[in-house]
């Protein structure tokens, strides 16, 4: 054994810090498939916040890097690692404190998803942030990333329902911003400096998050169209009607095409596009709600039917499943635009893909303007996966030159590193904030910057 291991392995315990092999989890996370695969001095496995600020205190003083770690279920490459320390947050899962009755929750970082869910759903409640591979993902990953998720529309994105942090920070500090209190304008907004850092300024370790009563009915609508046009042009109307749903996501026709066989009902001849929405609140709310929306979405529709809320949003979740199906692989990003541009960007899309020679689909948050563009690889090709990476460049262009972002909710970790579009003003100023916050430069290095 190491005298890495051994030392680290003083501060969270023997079984708690291992040297990785080479196909250890903690060397990759869902890039694995786009040939990211890291390496690593140590894998560590702390259970409580003061063992993480051990740690940092320790890597910090020798300036190895740290790199932490949630569920592992990330698109950008945020949790892997070109070295030094990875610290694996798995074991702080403790809801700390819990407050139905004031709506609010403490939870470590290493809480997953679908516990907090769970939990605040058998009080009646609900935290809404429902972003993908709920059973796995953790909600410091979650918080890191800023992630989002369908009813992101209605409900908004993890750092929405974040009203304080508990962080380490270097050198090895413990340190809080915010807290079970709903406002607090005393300070700087730190707390949302690190929500969406992707873990290059900081760990973080615990999160009060605030909750709101579970609405008593959710009604979706599935409305099939004859084009990206009409359809996107429907997912307008609801602005333009005030009408608020809980989602608004869409599917384009070659989605359709891979994952509608198993569409709960079956696709309607000639359908190209399906937006997907869905009312909720009381059960008379949500009722005359989704009359409206489903007034909104009916003018150049197909089809308007009304799945079951469970069985629709279960094929939902299965969809990026079927597209991998298909030819074996995906390079799939996450770019964000206007919404008055989805259309075009939909239609880029596929245009790219053919441009370089390959199948492209998408599908996403419709009322968010967010795509998730995916280009799909097959194992027969070995080039695919370099011209998909020519082909995701492409992408970031065209999100930056229709007014939107690189990412929506997946972060930059490093696979989008250098593709921002910042201009040289806003650059030092990222750089300057983590000079301030980790001068040694060892919070995640390489990533998001």
């Amino acid at each position: 054994m190491n005298s890495v291991i051994l030392d680290l392995g003083r501060i969270v315990g023997d079984r708690n810090a291992i040297a990785p092999t080479t196909n250890s989890p903690y060397l990759f996370d869902a890039t694995e498939a786009r040939g990211l695969h890291g390496h690593a001095d140590a894998v560590v496995c702390p259970g409580s916040a003061e063992e993480v600020a051990g740690v940092v205190a320790w890597s910090y003083e020798r300036g190895i890097a740290i790199v932490p770690r949630g569920g592992g279920t990330g698109f950008a490459g945020g949790a892997v690692p070109s070295g030094g320390v990875v610290l694996a947050l798995e074991r702080l899962h403790r809801v700390r404190s819990f407050d139905p009755l004031l709506w609010r929750m403490e939870v470590e970082a290493g809480a997953r998803t679908l516990d907090i869910r769970r939990t605040a759903r058998a009080s009646g409640l609900l935290f809404p942030p429902d972003p993908g591979a709920a059973e796995q993902s953790q909600i410091g990953g979650n918080i890191a990333t800023n992630a989002g998720g369908p009813h992101a529309f209605k409900y908004g994105v993890t750092g929405a329902w974040v009203t304080g942090l508990e962080v380490v920070v270097a050198p090895g500090e413990i340190v809080s911003f915010g807290g079970p209190i709903r406002k607090d304008v005393s300070t700087l907004d730190l707390k949302s400096l690190f929500i969406g850092s992707e873990g290059t300024l900081g760990i973080i370790t615990a999160a009060w998050l605030r909750l709101a009563p579970a609405p008593e009915v959710a009604l979706p609508i599935a409305a099939f169209y004859a084009d990206t046009k009409t359809g996107c042009a429907a997912i307008e109307a609801m602005y333009g009607n005030g009408l608020v749903a809980a989602a608004l996501e869409y599917l384009d026709a070659g989605t359709l095409a891979l994952a509608g066989a198993t569409f709960p009902g079956g696709v309607p001849d000639g359908a190209g596009f399906l937006v997907i929405a869905e009312a909720d609140g009381t059960a008379e709310e949500a009722r005359r709600l989704c009359d409206e929306m489903t007034n909104a979405l009916a003018g150049d529709a197909i089809r308007i039917v009304h799945p079951e809320p469970q069985n629709l949003w279960r094929w939902r979740d299965g969809v990026s499943i079927a597209v991998t199906a298909a030819l074996g692989g995906k390079v799939s990003e996450d770019i964000v635009v206007p919404v008055d541009r989805l259309a075009d960007a939909i239609d880029a899309t596929v245009a790219i893909g053919v441009r370089h020679g390959l199948q492209a689909v998408s599908w996403g948050h419709g009322g968010d303007g967010n795509l998730h563009s995916t280009f799909l690889l097959s194992r027969h090709d070995s080039s695919a996966l370099e011209k998909a990476e020519r082909a995701a460049d492409d992408l970031f262009t065209l999100a930056i030159e229709l007014g939107g972002s690189i990412s929506g909710e997946h972060g930059l970790g490093v696979v989008k590193r250098g593709h921002a579009g910042w201009n040289p003003r806003v650059t030092a100023l990222h750089t300057a904030i983590k000079q301030a916050l980790d001068p040694k430069g060892l919070f995640n290095p390489g990533k998001k910057l």
